[in-house]
């Protein structure tokens, strides 16, 4: 299968350093950052885990779970965990899967169906597809996906202003525009006519064309994950 925006995340079951979960049920009503990594004690990826929990209390602001995925058992999680926290000052708290017999990477569409049924004798470059950020909705659908090679690092910051834009443009009938942080002025989006968009935004639009809306940032409604 090939898993795109606008399609149903998969769910699984799942070995994860905290424990056995099934995701969607893990997820209940939150939003969900998934993001994988092709192996486990390779160097870009531990400065991105240790990031990332550093980060971890600003997604749950957003009421946002983050969950971590390694072509890897879950001994070898916990055993880096360690490295993770001495490397980058950050010890992630969020759970990592364990994927040794590769079903979720392939569910995933990260790997191919024939890649086999381990991880062992597999290497990073045989996984470097396992390098995709999945931001899931509450409805469990896959709002937007990001991804990276094994040699550039990912941008944490990026997926959190990512994430910022998919829960506002669900909660309102906007769009955001190139470079746009949270707070900036939004696009009213082009479904919605100039009658609607006086009940909508009482406060006025500004008018660079008919199709190019700009309006003050609504306010996002998201609560705290648990």
């Amino acid at each position: 299968m090939t898993l795109r925006i606008g399609d149903k995340a998969p769910d699984f079951e799942a070995e994860t350093t905290k424990g056995r979960i099934r995701f969607h049920e893990w997820l209940g009503d939150s939003w969900g950052v998934l993001f994988s990594h092709p192996k486990d004690f390779t160097p870009v990826c531990t400065t991105e885990l240790g990031y990332l929990a550093r980060l971890e209390p600003d997604f749950a602001k957003r009421n946002t779970k983050v969950i971590g995925l390694s072509v890897d058992p879950v001994d070898d999680h916990t055993r880096w965990l360690s490295d993770i926290g001495e490397c980058t000052g950050h010890t992630p708290n969020y759970p990592l899967i364990g994927d040794h017999d590769l079903k979720v990477a392939k569910l995933y569409d990260m790997l191919p169906g024939d890649a086999g049924e381990t991880s062992q004798g597999r290497t990073a470059a045989t996984n470097a597809t396992v390098r995709t950020v999945y931001v899931i909705g509450p409805d469990k659908i896959v709002k937007a996906t990001l991804s990276y090679p094994m040699s550039t690092g990912r941008n944490f910051d990026e997926v959190l202003r990512l994430l910022d834009s998919c829960q506002l443009t669900a909660e309102h009938k906007v769009a955001t525009p190139v470079n746009w942080k949270d707070g900036e002025d939004c696009i009213i989006v082009p479904a919605v006519s100039d009658e609607e968009a006086k009940t909508r935004f009482p406060g006025g639009w500004k008018t660079l064309k008919p199709y190019l809306r700009l309006v003050p940032q609504p306010k996002k409604q998201a609560e705290p994950a648990e």
